[in-house]
């Protein structure tokens, strides 16, 4: 089944390409079926970018699925067309009183500050709290895992010495019951992680609330999940493309910064070898695994 997005969307082209079922607006209203409605926060950088990282893997599913955009008020974006926001995206005030299937709150290059010394912290806080009560399942990636562990569990995150890039191995935690999230994974599985903090495994697996279900020995926590389903905190990017990482170390080189190879991630750890995806089919299950086992079997036909 298709996801619809809007005719004139940028990645609609490339996922088209690469032979994702995507329907536009006025096909979609066609169709006698009820819809999931999924609403995505955005706060990445590279907006364009992460819209195709995130509609390739939702497309993927049997699934029809609205997608709604969603921008911060309270901050501008800098890297994008203000045209493109404009055009695809809304904000929090548009959407309040509706409800919505599932959510995705993005990560943002913010790890550096503390929670409440993010510009838009109040405005997050404000959309976490609404989605308690309007939205079934919520999907958090990166910083989007580490505020959501922070807001609704009181676990912060904590500064790494040097930033943690590249593809790490994950070992899956079984516990007594096999868990939907990862159904089809392998037992130990690879991922992509970019970022400059942690959080602690321990604080996580003493929590009442928390099930951890994946971690790697050098990157540390990365799907955590709420024991009703509700919130899925992953630290890392599956979502990523197998140039993305490339990307952000040449990025980070161009600005002067202490940039590290990105581990296990370049042939033979040589930058002008092109990586490998070797992640692609794990970030395509555990996108239609939320989908189908916490977004459609769990939210209601009509909202009442």
């Amino acid at each position: 089944m298709p996801i619809r997005i809007p005719r004139h969307l940028p990645a609609a082209q490339i996922l088209e390409k690469e032979n994702i079922f995507v329907m536009d607006d006025e096909r979609a209203i066609t169709q006698d079926i009820r819809p999931l409605n999924i609403v995505i926060l955005n706060l990445m950088p590279e907006k364009q970018k992460t819209e195709a990282h995130l509609l390739r893997l939702l497309g993927n599913s049997p699934l029809q699925v609205n997608i709604t955009f969603l921008k911060t008020a309270t901050y501008e974006a800098k890297n994008v067309s203000a045209s493109h926001m404009r055009e695809f995206y809304t904000e929090f005030a548009h959407i309040h009183h509706k409800r919505f299937d599932g959510m995705i709150i993005t990560g943002a290059p913010i790890e550096h500050l503390d929670f409440e010394n993010v510009h838009y912290w109040e405005e997050i806080i404000d959309i976490m709290d609404w989605a308690e009560k309007h939205v079934t399942s919520i999907m958090h990636i990166c910083w989007g895992a580490q505020a959501a562990l922070y807001h609704h569990y009181g676990i912060t995150k904590f500064p790494l010495q040097e930033k943690c890039s590249g593809i790490f191995h994950h070992r899956i935690y079984h516990g007594e019951n096999p868990i939907k999230l990862l159904r089809g994974f392998d037992d130990e599985f690879i991922a992509p992680h970019s970022r400059y903090t942690n959080i602690s495994e321990e604080e996580l697996t003493q929590h009442p609330e928390l099930k951890l279900v994946a971690s790697s020995q050098e990157a540390g926590p990365f799907l955590i999940m709420s024991q009703d389903g509700k919130h899925i905190m992953a630290t890392g990017h599956l979502e990523y493309d197998t140039d993305t990482l490339k990307e952000e170390y040449e990025r980070d080189l161009n600005r002067g910064l202490s940039a590290h190879l990105p581990v296990h991630y370049f042939p033979n750890n040589d930058p002008n070898e092109k990586p490998l995806n070797r992640w692609r089919s794990h970030a395509h299950l555990l996108f239609s695994n939320w989908l189908n086992y916490y977004v459609y079997q769990e939210t209601p036909y009509i909202w009442e």
